[in-house]
């Protein structure tokens, strides 16, 4: 019974967590208006939001691929990862505000810097997720030692905010950057998969007993 406590309250955990990636793309989705006209000229002006939308979209499903194995494998749910959960949810619950706005303004300013800020935070509010996962299981633990530094996380971080003032300079190279830190992340993370698939054994073997 108590081999079975930790997991449940992760799977509750996930579940309700999908529900909201799930929820942030639908709202994407309908943001996107379908033209009146039915020539392929009428599609033009909707470029800017497809690909606004298609950015968001790769965003959203880094966010949950790696969050899912990292979820999968802690031991256990304690209080703070839950905060620490619904923070990073919070800010990625933004991302269909900023993509509906760079988007519609593709070449102002203070759309492409809004956006990176909410990149910027969800970052950082993964970071924290991790971190709290790694103190509610110990700095020695076999998660902790898989993540080690995150060097590509604070990289991420540090060109997210490099992403904020060259919007002020030219929001193409705010762009970029966003390209670029989602090309870093678009391949599946492998840090986790050992513990990943050493926690679903586990369980398994403790639900076939």
């Amino acid at each position: 019974m108590s081999s079975q406590a930790p997991h449940s309250e992760t799977a509750r955990l996930e579940a309700f967590s999908d529900g909201v990636f799930a929820i942030i793309i639908t709202i994407m989705m309908l943001e996107i208006k379908v033209p009146h006209e039915t020539s392929i000229h009428a599609l033009l002006p909707l470029v800017p939001v497809l690909l606004s939308y298609i950015l968001s979209f790769i965003y959203v499903a880094i966010y949950w691929n790696n969050h899912h194995h990292l979820l999968h494998a802690a031991d256990g749910i304690a209080g703070g990862v839950m905060w620490a959960n619904m923070h990073l949810l919070f800010w990625l619950s933004l991302v269909p505000f900023g993509t509906q706005w760079i988007g519609e303004n593709h070449h102002e300013a203070v759309p492409a810097a809004v956006y990176g800020f909410i990149l910027l935070m969800a970052a950082c509010a993964y970071f924290i997720l991790q971190q709290t996962i790694i103190r509610n299981e110990g700095q020695h633990s076999a998660i902790a030692r898989a993540i080690g530094r995150d060097r590509k996380g604070r990289v991420s971080i540090v060109l997210y905010f490099l992403s904020i003032g060259a919007a002020f300079l030219q929001p193409w190279i705010s762009y970029g950057l966003f390209v670029i830190v989602a090309l870093m992340w678009i391949a599946p993370d492998k840090r986790l998969k050992p513990i990943f698939d050493h926690v679903e054994k586990y369980r398994l073997k403790s639900v076939l007993q």
